[in-house]
């Protein structure tokens, strides 16, 4: 088999000793010597200058695509197309990956053409110039080990780099599931140490009727672990593969049973869940499974957005506006107005949502724009979901632990809003009915007295007794039905 294979790279650069020289079907290039990859990750470096982030910023896409290619050399071993000796030196090399070693190596955008060749390529030729130097031969020597006929055997881009993205991706959620796991219980702790702090609920910004400060930040705690469900549904949605599809889905080049063997492997080295798609055709061509993940994302961050309006609105004031909480004061919060401090860490999350939002738009966009057999445009779709869920990971914690656990509740305000507000008329309903309990709320609000005064001194409606009754503190927080 290796006496077939055509030597593509010279040891030594004839004009240089310190660069060795490649050639593809386009020309040749001279490599740095001491680099691991080699002529196609060189020419994507020159072609694609776009987001300035290499895609090492991602070390579990190249942990990911390290798993992939094992799986390949351990199925085209197992299928008796690959030397084991060279499989074994490629299992080693890609070990080296799977630990995070040679990040440096691995130094394309993170956005180009060519649905991710360029990644595939960086990859296979790091792990076939490590691979070589493991079996003693030097950087560029692929006559031995090569990154085409042995590293991308049984392969194309076209399954490897989606099946790649998506043990990433799996990854990625996971973490942001953590971190919302913590900022939930974060909340679901605030929940009970306000549980018995009396204030005023609010719809459109009016008061509305009491509630505790507790039963709020408990909402905030259900709400998040509404989505922590919604994301490991969503998850399981990218656990289908399409190993073995090679270039369109129909398997050119793989050696029969490989789709199966692959899908094993990969599933055995990874503990995922993984399947192998039942229509390869269709899978390749589909970018369905991300759509539903970025749309269950920009739900997550949607919400997490509005509970910091909240949380900003709550702690308005402090002497002009609500001031039922106290947030962590962090900074100064103004070059020219003395003592303000500003919600800054409800506002950074809100804009990390923000983005979240876009990117939403860009992974819409991108699925949509896939022609015939091949959707070119993952490379933005990965940027946009990996990019988005870091961010949201971060803010998560950063909420958590530089806000929400350091909120503090104004007890006595919160309780005095309720006391003085129009709004709790409502409970007198069920005694004096709607068209009396109006009159004494325009009554209230046109003169400035207080609900009590108009119903139990001015129009003895009802007994002190009774307004004791239906407006203690125990009937507030948790009402029960008085109509008599």
């Amino acid at each position: 088999m290796l006496d077939n294979i055509k030597l593509t790279s010279s040891a030594q650069s004839e004009l240089n000793p310190m660069f060795r020289r490649e050639h593809d079907f386009l020309g040749e290039k001279d490599i740095p010597n001491e680099v691991y990859y080699g002529i196609q990750t060189l020419r994507a470096l020159e072609n694609f200058n776009i987001t300035g982030i290499p895609i090492s910023k991602e070390p579990l896409l190249i942990q990911a695509f390290g798993y992939v290619k094992k799986a390949a050399a351990l199925a085209n071993r197992d299928c008796g197309v690959l030397d084991p000796v060279i499989a074994d030196a490629i299992c080693k090399a890609c070990d080296e990956l799977i630990a995070g070693n040679y990040l440096d190596q691995f130094v394309t955008d993170m956005i180009q053409g060519g649905a991710g060749t360029s990644v595939n390529m960086n990859v296979n030729e790091v792990i076939a110039n490590i691979g070589l130097e493991l079996l003693g031969h030097k950087k560029g020597e692929y006559q031995y080990l090569h990154p085409n006929n042995h590293v991308n055997f049984s392969q194309s881009t076209n399954d490897a780099y989606p099946t790649a993205f998506r043990l990433a991706l799996y990854s990625k959620i996971e973490q942001y599931v953590n971190s919302l796991s913590a900022l939930e219980q974060s909340f679901a702790k605030k929940g009970l140490e306000f549980i018995n702090v009396l204030k005023m609920g609010r719809t459109q910004l009016q008061d509305a009727v009491p509630m505790t400060l507790g039963a709020e930040f408990h909402g905030f705690s259900t709400t998040i672990k509404e989505d922590i469900l919604r994301l490991n549904e969503a998850k399981m949605l990218i656990c289908e593969i399409n190993m073995g599809a090679t270039a369109i889905g129909t398997s050119i080049n793989a050696p029969e049973k490989y789709p199966e063997i692959v899908t094993q492997h990969l599933k055995d080295l990874t503990g995922i869940p993984l399947v192998l798609a039942e229509d390869l055709i269709e899978a390749t061509c589909d970018t369905g499974a991300y759509v539903q993940v970025s749309g269950v994302l920009k739900r997550s961050a949607i919400k997490i957005s509005k509970i910091c309006n909240d949380l900003r609105l709550l702690s308005s004031g402090p002497r002009a506006g609500l001031n039922e909480i106290n947030l962590p004061r962090m900074q100064p919060g103004s070059s020219i107005m003395p003592g303000k401090v500003n919600p800054v860490i409800p506002e950074v999350v809100n804009q990390t949502a923000y983005y979240v939002i876009g990117s939403d738009i860009t992974v819409t966009m991108a699925a949509e724009a896939g022609q015939l057999q091949l959707n070119v445009m993952e490379p933005v779709i990965a940027y946009s979901l990996f990019s988005s869920f870091s961010y949201m990971e971060n803010a998560c914690y950063t909420l958590q632990a530089k806000c929400v656990d350091g909120i503090t509740a104004n007890e006595e305000i919160c309780k005095n809003m309720v006391m003085n507000s129009i709004g709790i008329v409502t409970s007198l309903n069920p005694l004096l009915g709607y068209e009396e309990s109006a009159s004494i709320a325009k009554e209230a609000l046109a003169t400035g007295k207080s609900i009590h005064d108009i119903t139990v001194v001015e129009r003895k409606l009802i007994t002190q007794e009774k307004w004791d009754e239906i407006f203690s503190i125990e009937n507030l927080i948790s009402p029960k039905f008085i109509n008599q």
